[in-house]
């Protein structure tokens, strides 16, 4: 009565090969016949619509990966080209203040509505030095980035670099796109061409 395939009469309790695939190598046949399936025309215009949103979710989701890993094809024209790679390991690659800035934002509110105003005094005390802390950390970020462009890309313009930099900078590390490719003091390779 019902005719039983491969799939069916191969054993469960196969063990899986380290670094397999994890499934049985489809027949030439069962491979040209999913071939010829994804190939078939949708008939209806609603399995068109179907078959272009899944197809663009697909593209979005491919393109907003690539985008996270850094790869150039990916990213937007702001972050292309390798002095815009150095400008974001350079900044991922240092202790930026502006990391502790939320964390201290909350402490502040929670003194500032404490009910107590010398704990609302020493909030407002602790927000304004740390805005001045980041203040100056930014910077010195923008001098030693600097001199830096200037030793890597001496004949590139330096137009922009600090605004991408300091943009970057103050973006929590985990938040940033791309994704940060190098660790906080990690040594920054020489060239970047």
């Amino acid at each position: 009565m019902f005719r039983r395939t491969k799939q069916e009469t191969a054993p469960v309790d196969q063990p899986l090969k380290e670094g397999g695939k994890g499934r049985p190598t489809p027949s030439r046949k069962e491979a040209e016949a999913a071939a010829k399936a994804r190939n078939k025309p949708p008939r209806t215009r609603k399995e068109m619509t179907a078959a272009q949103r899944a197809r663009a979710n697909e593209d979005r989701n491919r393109a907003r990966q690539g985008m996270r890993n850094g790869e150039e094809r990916y990213l937007l024209p702001r972050d292309r080209g390798p002095q815009r790679r150095f400008i974001r390991d350079f900044v991922d690659a240092r202790f930026s203040f502006i990391e502790l800035i939320i964390p201290l934002l909350v402490i502040t509110m929670i003194l500032g509505y404490s009910g107590q105003p010398s704990l609302a005094r020493f909030g407002n005390a602790l927000l304004f030095g740390s805005i001045l802390l980041v203040a100056f950390d930014m910077v010195m970020l923008r001098l030693r980035l600097r001199r830096q462009l200037a030793a890597r890309f001496p004949d590139e313009p330096v137009k922009g670099t600090t605004y991408y930099a300091v943009t970057r900078a103050m973006q929590m590390k985990f938040m940033r796109l791309p994704k940060a490719q190098v660790k906080i003091g990690q040594e920054l390779p020489e060239t970047y061409r």
